[in-house]
């Protein structure tokens, strides 16, 4: 079957491993008119090893807007284009979006080609939920706002998939292990699919600690998944009536409260909503039991 004219096709292609690349992929690589690619350089690597000679189009984050207007043109004239990123699924955290937008406003055919995904990788062998999860893609470089995001996440009931640099990652774990509590759940995935992957899943402080025990291991590309926070609404059970209450004894409502938290890995508001209830109710404590008025 032959590709359609006037369509952009949007194809996924390897992430390392190049027997990854689908059948279909090389097809429309070989038939297209031409192919926009994010680094032309890359992607000309990728199609001399499969012996393809389509003309490429460079097409990144600092040209896109301008290219747009060109390729809308090619694509009215019935050529058909390809667009691709340096690996994986194109748009993911990497150029396209302005272009495919603007193509869907004008009505013109957009066709994607499925395949290989760092982030659908990480997840299917990641062994937390997948039945629910969002995408962070990558946190913001300075300190401040990258602990800041990881702040509003905290709470985030949904398994959390990010990427990362290499000279980012220690740091990277370190904030996550701050913002959602060095017990999280988590993995780490490098290099997948390349000659020197490894996929490592421990708790977050686990990982800051098998991460520093070896420098190769801080090389490369990384995908790291969080599991989410303890799902809400389950604050008032037997359990943590009880370790309320004896924390009630001791500490302030607040101070109980952030303790509770911390221990159960719940929202401070429900159980917070808990301690209030309990206040309401007298609390037995048998250390202080009145037996009577002393004679």
């Amino acid at each position: 079957m032959t590709i359609e004219p006037g369509a952009l096709y949007v194809v996924a292609t390897p992430i390392g491993n190049l027997e990854d690349i689908s059948a279909r992929a090389l097809r429309v690589l070989r038939e297209a008119d031409g192919i926009a690619a994010e680094d032309t350089r890359h992607t000309g690597q990728l199609l001399r090893h499969f012996g393809i000679e389509t003309p490429l189009l460079s097409l990144h984050e600092h040209n896109e807007r301008d290219r747009i207007e060109h390729i809308i043109a090619r694509l009215r004239e019935g050529r058909s284009l390809a667009l691709v990123s340096d690996a994986g699924t194109p748009l993911i955290s990497d150029p396209g979006f302005p272009l495919v937008r603007e193509l869907r406003r004008q009505g013109l055919k957009i066709i994607p080609v499925p395949g290989p995904s760092s982030l659908l990788a990480a997840l299917s062998v990641a062994g937390l939920p997948t039945d629910r999860f969002a995408f962070e893609g990558f946190l913001p470089a300075r300190a401040a706002a990258r602990r800041e995001r990881l702040q509003s996440l905290a709470r985030e009931e949904r398994t959390l998939v990010f990427f990362e640099a290499s000279h980012r990652i220690a740091e990277m774990l370190a904030d996550l292990a701050a913002a959602f509590g060095g017990e999280r759940p988590a993995v780490v995935a490098r290099e997948l699919t390349k000659r020197f992957e490894e996929i490592h899943a421990a708790s977050l402080s686990q990982l800051q600690v098998w991460l520093a025990a070896d420098p190769h291991r801080q090389k490369g590309e990384f995908v790291v998944v969080t599991q989410g926070a303890a799902a809400t609404g389950t604050a008032d059970t037997p359990e943590n009536r009880r370790l309320l209450a004896a924390l009630l004894v001791e500490l302030p409502t607040s101070r109980a409260v952030a303790v509770a938290a911390k221990l159960t890995g719940l929202h401070k508001k429900p159980l917070y909503e808990l301690a209030l209830a309990l206040g309401k109710q007298p609390v037995s404590d048998p250390g202080n039991a009145d037996h009577g008025s002393p004679a």
